[in-house]
């Protein structure tokens, strides 16, 4: 099973199962990681905003015209922004880390 690492608003480094076909939101809830999701992954909020290292963000697919119009409602926003909602796990992508934003 692939993993990921989450590193928390405190800094703390998360590595954890991350099951091929959940979004990157729904590995969050499952290892009760706080990221919100307020809709529920239907991508009409803002609140499951992770910052994607750098050397992950180019094996992403580009977010979609509605993604980016979601992010502009995030606070903290980085270049590497996306929501955890439209990040879905693969193969691929083991060993995938991502930056809770600090709250704003």
């Amino acid at each position: 099973m692939p993993k990921m690492t989450f590193i928390e608003r405190d800094g703390t480094r998360r590595d954890v199962d991350a099951p091929v076909g959940l979004s990157v939101l729904e590995i969050a809830h499952k290892h009760d990681i706080d990221l919100e999701g307020a809709c529920e992954g239907s991508l009409a909020c803002a609140t499951c905003h992770v910052v994607v290292d750098p050397e992950w963000a180019a094996k992403l697919s580009s977010p979609t015209d509605d993604e980016e119009d979601m992010l502009d409602l995030a606070f903290g926003l980085e270049k590497t922004s996306r929501l955890g909602c439209q990040i879905v796990m693969t193969d691929a992508l083991d060993g995938l880390t991502v930056r809770l934003p600090k709250a704003g």
